[in-house]
Order: structure tokens, then C-alpha cells, then sequence
């Protein structure tokens, strides 16, 4: 039986590169003829030629995806949250508490910008790293609000904090070298580690601590092959905050680490709840901050997740390595959506100061009603907005007949019967738990909970 002509499988445009860039495996060699749009790949003595007007009929097998495909998990959290929506567009009354984003809608000015922009004609190519109105508004934010000190050529603007931590360990690091990484982690960490060719070491959390490290751990975990020390406070999944004595004590280890880059990823800096004010590592320590990169964005601050804007701002080095990936992969963030984080950074923020006032009263809810469970243990997250219970205690037992032995086990009970969404903590290196996000309305709230009692009280 034949084939149909075979349809162009890859193309030589920038706006794909990652199709070409999973299809190669290191010793390929791609050549492009102008004159024929043709794409070549030769690799050991096979030679594929896939040609835009091929009018082939011959029943070529597809050629092999690249073997780190292979071993790159889908993010569990994304996938979640889809399936829930999924759901209910099919009608089921799902309470999603999976999302790691903001219900709250962006707030209007800073749409109103990004409008603005729009009706002048503000929808052209912008420079790669962000346009200078946008790298100067970083700059003021980081030295007004972190007590850093940073010049425009040292901030690259990226399509989300997402993608700054992409390219960071794609530019910083080599295959054999290791990234330290404490433990619960958030989801894409590991795997971006792992594309760069680097080997994550896996620091677990103290329970004593809050599910933090010490400077102990960190000094025994640092070898020859470290590269990297990335740090996450406020935390997800946890929740947890590092204080300033907490960060000077690490500060003081990776001093004298001088081979270590350090990467501090502070999405959640504005979501604190001790009244203590947010503190980046670098500004304890002037000769670490020549090492030190650190990651932020607009997404949780000011409800902008869908407007996929983020940036890195550390050594000219490292952001112009970003920055030069940067331009051979997605060039540039969108040109109006920078205008809306001009106005995000540089208007009142009255707005985000709300919205930390909603969330803690959701964590004081959420997290009174999840010590009623059974079994379940839920400190207070002092920062973030997830709650990450301890749920083992539930493990070994049955609901209904169905075992539940993991916490992947009982998320899935949970959607599939009590139509609730959380993720589930082997998502985070952290099996005995669960994640419930409450950036969430307090209907969907008391719902959630209602569901989570009846759930419990029918396990066996």
C-alpha cells in the first residue's frame, strides 16, 4: 500500500529552532542550500534530505528524535491544570487547585498600556534583550526594592521567568558538571538541568526547618563539579522563606566556592506573609554578587501569566551569553507586552499589595481546614500561595478498594472521583505531599474543602 507524499517534517526557520534542536544529537551535522530550501542531516552514513516540495512517494521511515527527548518529562503541573480545564469544559464541576497562577485579572492600567502600545503601532521587532524603557524600569525596581545595583547591560529581558532559567543553564553549564538543587523543587528545574547536560544533586529540605537547607548541607554537597547553586525563596511547592540570617549563613559557604555560579529565582518575592520584607542573596554579599544571576517576572506579581514576560539581570558576561541565545531562538519578548511591564514596574502598587492581602486570608482558611483531615500535618506557608501538606499518613490505606500508595495514587483518586485538582508532591521530589495552590476564589475554596472531608471520611 503506498504513502502519501511526505510532508515537510522540518524547516530552517529561527521560529522553530527547538524542533531542530531535540531532532539532532550531538556529531550531526545540518547543512541549508539556499537555492532549494533544502535541509540536510548527516549523521554516521545516513544522509535524510527533506525537501518543502518533495513530491516523493517512497515509504521512508521517520528519521529518530534526539534520545534527550526521551528522557523529558511533560511539566506535571501544566499537564494537571489542563486536564481540569479540560474537564470542565466537558461540564464536570472541577475545583482546581493545581493552578500557579493568579485569579486575580491583570490589572487595567497595565493593559491599558499594553493597548496604548498597540494603537501606536508598537508591534514590530524590539532589540533582543528588551527595549531600554523596560531594562531601565528592572533596574530601578531591583535597586529601590533589593538594594542592587545593576546597569541595562546587565539585564536581559526574557519571554518569561520560565525561560530565563532555560537559557541560564543552558549558557552556564557543561555535560558532567552539577547543579545543586534543595528539595521539594519546583518541576521544570530538574528537567531544564538535565537538557543542558548537567547532573542535579538533590539537597532535601529539614522538616525541622521548614523543609529548608542548612549552610551544613550545602558546604558537604559542593565538589568540584559544582556549577551551580540554585535557590528558590519564597518557595514552591512549600511556601517556605529563607530569612536573612538563614541566607548570610549560605551566603558565607559560597563564598568560598568561587567556581559556583549561584542563581536565585525570586517569582514570589512580593508573597510573604511574616511581615518581614523579601531579601535577595546577593545584596548580603558584594564579592557574591559578581557570581550571582538572579530570575524574576511579571507573571505572579501582577497577574500576567499568559503575557509571558520575564527577566535575568547578574554579570554582563552571562546576561550577554543569554542574550545571544536569546537572539538565534526567540529574539525578542513581545514588543507590547514590555510595554505593559513598564507600566507594571513604574505605576502604583496598590494592586499587588491587594492581592497578597487576598491570598493570605485564603492561606489561613485553606490551611485551618486541611489540619481537620485525618492524618494530614499543614504548617503555615510563610510565603508563595501553595500549601503543601503532609498526606502519608493515608498511604498503605483504601478508598473505595483503590490502594493508595503515593501521592501520585491520591491526586488522581481525587480528580477522577472527588473531582478535585492537586498535584501531586513526587512532582517535587517530595512524594509525601500534596500541593494545593489557593490563588483561588473562596467559593472554589470552601467547595475544594467540602469535597476533601467527604473524600477522607470514605477512606478505608
Amino acid at each position: 500500500m503506498g504513502m502519501a507524499a511526505l510532508e515537510p517534517t522540518l524547516i530552517v526557520r529561527a521560529d522553530i529552532w527547538r524542533l531542530v534542536s531535540f531532532a539532532l544529537e550531538p556529531g550531526s551535522r545540518v547543512s541549508v542550500s539556499q537555492s532549494t530550501q533544502t535541509l540536510c542531516l548527516q549523521e554516521a552514513t545516513t544522509d535524510i534530505m527533506v525537501n518543502d516540495n518533495s513530491a516523493s512517494s517512497q515509504p521512508w521511515p521517520l528519521p529518530p528524535l534526539a534520545k534527550r527527548t526521551s528522557q523529558l518529562a511533560p511539566s506535571p503541573t501544566l499537564a494537571l491544570d489542563s486536564l481540569a480545564k479540560e474537564m470542565k469544559r466537558k461540564g464536570i464541576s472541577v475545583v482546581n487547585f493545581g493552578a500557579g497562577e493568579p485569579d486575580f485579572d491583570t490589572p487595567a492600567f497595565i493593559k491599558e498600556a499594553a493597548c496604548r502600545a498597540l494603537d501606536a503601532g508598537f508591534t514590530k521587532y524590539t532589540a533582543v534583550g528588551g527595549t531600554p524603557e523596560l531594562k531601565a524600569a528592572i533596574c530601578q525596581k531591583l535597586r529601590q526594592e533589593n538594594g542592587l545595583d545593576y546597569s541595562p547591560s546587565q539585564v536581559v529581558v526574557t519571554v518569561g521567568a520560565k525561560h530565563a532559567l532555560y537559557e541560564l543553564f543552558q549558557v552556564l553549564c557543561e555535560p558532567g558538571d552539577e547543579v545543586i538543587l534543595p528539595v521539594p523543587y519546583w518541576v521544570s528545574y530538574e528537567e531544564q538541568i538535565r537538557l543542558a547536560g548537567a547532573t542535579p544533586v538533590f539537597l532535601p529540605g529539614l522538616p525541622e526547618r521548614g523543609l529548608k537547607i542548612d549552610a551544613a548541607q550545602l558546604r558537604t554537597a559542593i565538589s568540584e563539579r559544582t556549577r551551580v547553586f540554585l535557590l528558590n525563596s519564597p518557595n514552591n511547592p512549600t511556601g517556605a522563606v529563607y530569612s536573612r540570617a538563614e541566607l548570610q549563613q549560605l551566603a558565607d559557604v559560597l563564598e568560598g566556592a568561587s567556581r559556583c555560579w549561584i542563581v536565585t529565582d525570586e517569582i514570589y518575592e512580593s508573597f510573604i506573609y511574616t511581615g518581614e520584607p523579601h531579601v535577595s542573596l546577593p545584596s548580603l554579599s558584594p564579592a557574591l554578587a559578581r557570581r550571582t544571576i538572579v530570575v524574576n517576572g511579571f507573571s505572579k506579581r501582577y497577574a500576567m501569566t499568559g503575557w509571558r514576560l520575564g527577566y535575568a539581570a547578574g554579570p554582563q558576561a552571562v546576561i550577554q551569553a543569554v542574550t545571544n541565545l536569546q537572539s538565534q531562538s526567540t529574539s525578542n519578548p513581545t514588543s507590547f507586552a514590555q510595554a505593559g511591564g513598564v507600566a507594571a514596574l513604574t505605576g502604583s502598587q496598590e494592586c499587588v499589595h491587594q492581592m497578597v492581602a487576598q491570598f493570605r486570608k485564603r492561606r489561613d482558611y485553606l490551611v485551618d481546614a486541611l489540619r481537620t483531615l485525618p492524618g494530614v500535618a499543614c504548617p503555615p506557608p510563610d510565603g508563595a500561595f501553595y500549601a503543601f501538606p503532609q498526606v502519608s499518613a493515608v498511604f498503605g490505606h483504601r478508598w473505595h478498594g483503590h490502594l493508595i500508595d503515593s501521592s501520585a495514587a491520591l491526586s488522581r483518586l481525587l480528580l477522577e472521583e472527588a473531582h478535585v485538582a492537586v498535584v501531586p508532591g513526587s512532582a517535587f521530589g517530595a512524594d509525601q505531599h500534596l500541593r494545593l495552590s489557593y490563588a483561588t476564589d473562596e467559593a472554589s475554596l470552601e467547595e475544594g474543602i467540602r469535597r476533601l472531608r467527604r473524600f477522607w471520611q470514605e477512606i478505608e
